[in-house]
C-alpha cells in the first residue's frame, strides 16, 4: 500500500471483461465514498496515448518484439510517474486495467523473449511499484478473441495466433499460482455481476487492512 494508497490491477486476455470489472469496482468504491481512480495500459498519458497508436496499430507489422517490449515499458515508466505515484501517494485507490503481468504474459511469453528480461526492464520501468492486487479474469482464448472481434476490428494482438494467446494464458496462471496471496483469479465466462460480486468482496478484505 504504497504512500498509504491502495493499487490494484486488472489481468487478462482478450474479451475478459477487464474494462468492464474495473468500471464496476470503480462505481462500487465511489459509493463507500473512498477516493479511487482508474486507469490502464497502454495510453493513460498524452505519451502512452501516442506509444499505444504504435503497438496496437496492425499496419505497424515491422515491429520487433524486442521493440514492442520497450514501447510497453516505456509507456508504465510514463504511467508510474504521472499517474500511479502521484494518486497512491494522495491515498487514493487506483485500479488499472493492465499492468506489468501483461508484459510478462505478452510478449514474455506471446512474443517468446526472455521471461527475465522483460521481468528486468518492467521492475526498471516501474521502480519496483507492484499491485497490492491483481484480479486475473481467466477464459479460453477462443471464447475471449471472439468477444473482442465482435466487438471491433482485431488490433495487433488480437490478430495473432490463436497459439499465441494460449500462451499468455498459460502465463498468466503461472504468475497468479506463484503468488496466491496477491492475486484473486475468477473464471471469466461467468456472469459480469457474479464476478462483480467477487471483486467487491477481496477487495472489502483488502481495504480493512488498509493503515
Amino acid at each position: 500500500m504504497a504512500g498509504g494508497g491502495v493499487f490494484i490491477a486488472f489481468e487478462g486476455g482478450e474479451g475478459a471483461g477487464k474494462s468492464t470489472q474495473v468500471q464496476r469496482l470503480h462505481g462500487w468504491l465511489t459509493e463507500q465514498g473512498i477516493a479511487a481512480r482508474t486507469t490502464r495500459e497502454p495510453g493513460a498519458t498524452g505519451i502512452g496515448g501516442t506509444l499505444r497508436s504504435i503497438v496496437l496499430d496492425p499496419a505497424n507489422t515491422q515491429l520487433s518484439p524486442r521493440t514492442e517490449a520497450l514501447l510497453y515499458a516505456a509507456d508504465r515508466a510514463q504511467h508510474v510517474h504521472e499517474v500511479l505515484s502521484p494518486a497512491l501517494a494522495a491515498g487514493e485507490v487506483v485500479v488499472t486495467d493492465r499492468y506489468v503481468d501483461s508484459s510478462l504474459a505478452y510478449q514474455g511469453a506471446g512474443r517468446t523473449l526472455e521471461p527475465a528480461e522483460v521481468r528486468s526492464i518492467s521492475r526498471w520501468a516501474t521502480e519496483g511499484l507492484t499491485p497490492d492486487l491483481t484480479v486475473l479474469l481467466d477464459l479460453p482464448p477462443e471464447t475471449g478473441l471472439a468477444r473482442a472481434r465482435g466487438r471491433a476490428a482485431a488490433d495487433r494482438l488480437e490478430g495473432e495466433s490463436v497459439g499465441f494467446h494460449q500462451r499468455v494464458r498459460a502465463t498468466f496462471l503461472q504468475l497468479a499460482g506463484a503468488e496466491p496471496a496477491r492475486y484473486l483469479v475468477l473464471d471469466a465466462t461467468g456472469s459480469p455481476d457474479d464476478l462483480a460480486d467477487a471483486v467487491r468482496v477481496r477487495v472489502a478484505e483488502l481495504l480493512a487492512g488498509r493503515p
